[in-house]
């Protein structure tokens, strides 16, 4: 139950049916719900009753405060008599998504309403649901005077911190400090606060967003390390901000008023900084990959971070709310621009994971994993598997404990991603911390090196070929591998010029001068396979349509079957800056034994039709032929001009020499376009025959700018067939 819904439960408040109205039952007062100020002002009200014990009778709101000739309005006064004429604290409201400016500038004005207003006004509260600030007034002082909290009702002297751990398990003492546990929130107020720490952290061009973004992610690890660390009940988190006393301050009674405040401030960020460093050597110690330069915020832009992030619980925080929060931060942070290939819409994610069998035992890799969108789709499926497995996980300690192996061990054992941008592999590296693991085997490499170059690069083993059972990517499209930068490439049958069947005379091997990069990971994905293993990859359309790339079709005949080609309209993409048309293209993995089958059979056919038809002795006899002919022009020529040499007759001969060339080329691309024919024909009477799913998606839940559209879309409908489809395949019925 939430605060609004236990506030009206507990008769504090009430909504209207649309619900567009609040009413505050002791005030009698009725106000615009719709307001976001309004949301924000009714959960304070609420939580001085619930968490702060204020009697509801000693608590006005919209009060009225005289300012010289204006009267200003104070959102909520809480009183410490029942007569409500001595003001005990000033909360001021603003909606969740102010900036920091703005948010000081509401802290003067609350200040100003607590200097202005009749009686002793002791505390005020700021707060925009995404962040508080408290602080003590003293109206003898010009400076502020930063606290942890405000005090519960009845309590006289504050601790100089906030959250400890198992708080609901401390005994609670009249009059005493009550501490607060972290809390879980809701994911549009998850990805908000995520934005607005960004937002602080890039505001004003001290650091690029990429930049503002890796130091965010290095708190938010810290953050999760605090969550996670051993504490005894009652302990004090670290991450959070813990005020100072003046008299830990040396010399602090010869500074000036505003020296003081200045000065204790920074002796609490100092401190703040060096409990976030702790934490973070103390992370990166047990996960050294993740992050390997140190935190480079000044203490200010710490503080900063740790006000917005302190007082929730990432890891009890619903996984699908805050794995969609992270993602949708990332999306909108990060992965804008130039890193827009390294995201794919979560549609397409859900789309491609959800047809394929993934099971907990299932090895998975994403040879470009990016963001790890896909990897973390995979631990979701797996997740969700553990819940039809181990239903009473709330109530069954066993159950609880299978449930984390069923899917913990697949997260750490059996899910693996390849990065080669160093920036978004520690981004899909936090992206599964977020989601609770998987990290462990994402790691930073070129995805087309050798297995064994990879493993010998990263220390891990477990990126070995013929190892894994489902291979899900989208590789970035366009980038060219050449030759002369790549030695890799001359280790790729693609990266290597096709044989020409009908050349007549045979051309030794050669390498290409570059190969794109999608066609190199549709052969790289091959290798990591196991046989019968399932690739799922997005692909431009060209591979499958230009008559240039016919010789990639041809591969991936002889070594995959094909599953299913899902097109994917023009604007997939376009949200993320890339507007290639493409298509999702599902395989199977032959075994070896059968690739080399198929290869045989269609080599015997090349080399039957070659023979039937004296192919090279026909080839022979049309150049003899040529050669005759241009002999006899050129004797013609000859005769015609006694005088003039070799030289002098060549241009006169051209036309007539050009058009005999041009003759015996149509003769011999003729008789190849023949036997290519016949090729076609007999190669598709020999090979195995079977069905492929094909399908085109035109509405897949989001528009060209990545706004969602509709929650029933195409990729859904499209998932539960092509499902089926895989499924009769596995068990041989297709």
């Amino acid at each position: 139950m939430n605060l609004i819904q236990q506030g009206i439960s507990k008769g504090l408040i009430s909504l209207s049916e649309d619900p567009k109205q609040i009413k505050y039952i002791h005030q009698n007062k009725t106000r615009n719900f719709i307001n976001p100020e309004e949301k924000v002002q009714a959960e304070a009200f609420l939580k001085l009753v619930f968490d702060y014990k204020y009697k509801p009778h000693r608590i006005k709101m919209f009060v009225p405060v005289p300012m010289g000739s204006e009267t200003k309005e104070a959102d909520i006064v809480v009183y410490n008599d029942d007569q409500c004429t001595e003001p005990r604290i000033l909360v001021e409201c603003k909606k969740s998504d102010i900036s920091d400016l703005e948010f000081e500038q509401a802290i003067n004005q609350v200040y100003s309403y607590a200097f202005a207003m009749a009686g002793d006004v002791k505390f005020v509260w700021v707060t925009s649901s995404d962040k508080s600030k408290y602080f003590e007034v003293d109206k003898n002082k010009t400076s502020k005077i930063i606290l942890p909290d405000i005090p519960q009702f009845g309590v006289q002297k504050l601790a100089n911190y906030k959250y400890v751990y198992e708080a609901k398990s401390l005994q609670q003492v009249e009059g005493k400090q009550q501490y607060f546990d972290l809390q879980t929130i809701e994911q549009e107020s998850l990805t908000s606060r995520f934005k607005r720490a960004h937002d602080a952290l890039w505001g004003g061009g001290q650091l690029n967003p990429s930049e503002a973004f890796d130091e965010l992610d290095k708190l938010i690890f810290c953050k999760i390390w605090d969550e996670k660390k051993d504490r005894k009940i009652g302990e004090p988190y670290d991450f959070q901000i813990v005020t100072v006393d003046a008299s830990e301050i040396v010399n602090f009674d010869k500074l000036g008023e505003i020296q003081k405040s200045r000065a204790i401030q920074d002796e609490e960020n100092r401190r703040l900084t060096e409990r976030i460093k702790k934490l973070y050597e103390e992370g990166r110690k047990k996960d050294p990959e993740v992050f390997r330069d140190n935190i480079r915020l000044t203490p200010e832009k710490v503080r900063t971070v740790v006000e917005y992030l302190q007082d929730i619980d990432i890891g009890e925080t619903d996984l699908d709310a805050k794995g969609r929060a992270f993602e949708t931060f990332m999306k909108d942070s990060f992965f804008r621009g130039n890193f827009g290939q390294y995201f794919t819409p979560r549609p397409i994610v859900e789309f491609i994971v959800d047809v394929l069998p993934i099971r907990n035992e299932s090895m998975v890799l994403d040879t470009s994993c990016g963001s790890g969108g896909f990897l973390l789709y995979a631990l979701n499926k797996v997740r969700k598997q553990a819940d039809e497995y181990y239903p009473d996980i709330k109530t069954n300690p066993k159950q609880s404990d299978r449930h984390r192996k069923f899917w913990h061990d697949f997260a750490e054992k059996n899910l693996f991603g390849i990065e080669i941008n160093e920036q978004i592999s520690r981004a899909a590296k936090m992206n599964m911390i977020i989601h609770d693991d998987g990290h462990t085997n994402v790691i930073t490499s070129d995805g087309l090196l050798s297995d064994e170059e990879i493993q010998k690069n990263t220390q891990n083993k477990g990126f070995k070929y013929n190892h894994f059972d489902f291979i899900i990517t989208n590789p970035p499209f366009g980038s060219i591998v050449r030759q002369t930068e790549k030695a890799y490439l001359k280790t790729y049958k693609l990266g290597k010029k096709e044989e020409d069947w009908l050349a007549v005379k045979a051309n030794p091997e050669t390498v290409r001068e570059n190969q794109s990069t999608e066609v190199l990971f549709i052969e790289q994905c091959y290798k990591f396979l196991k046989e019968g293993g399932y690739l799922a990859i997005v692909i431009p359309d060209g591979i499958l349509t230009n008559s240039s790339l016919q010789y990639v079709r041809d591969h991936i005949e002889e070594i995959f079957r094909i599953v299913a080609v899902v097109s994917m309209p023009q604007t997939a993409f376009t949200a993320t800056g890339a507007g290639v048309k493409s298509s999702v293209l599902f395989l199977k993995k032959h075994s070896f034994a059968e690739t080399e089958k198929i290869t045989h059979l269609k080599q015997t056919s090349k080399f039957d039709l070659l023979s039937k038809h004296q192919y090279r002795d026909k080839v022979k006899q049309f150049d003899k032929e040529k050669k005759e002919a241009i002999k006899r022009i050129e004797k013609q020529y000859k005769d015609k001009h006694p005088t003039l040499d070799k030289k002098a007759l060549t241009p006169l001969m051209a036309d007539e020499k050009k058009e005999i060339q041009e003759e015996y080329t149509e003769k011999v691309n003729a008789l190849k376009e023949e036997l290519q024919e016949a090729y076609t024909t007999d190669k598709q009477s020999k090979l195995p025959d079977y069905p492929i799913f094909m399908a085109i998606a035109e509405d897949i839940g989001y528009d060209a700018t990545g706004k969602e559209t509709t929650k029933e879309h195409d990729l859904k409908i499209i998932a539960t067939e092509l499902g089926r489809f895989i499924k009769e395949i596995e068990n041989n019925n297709l």
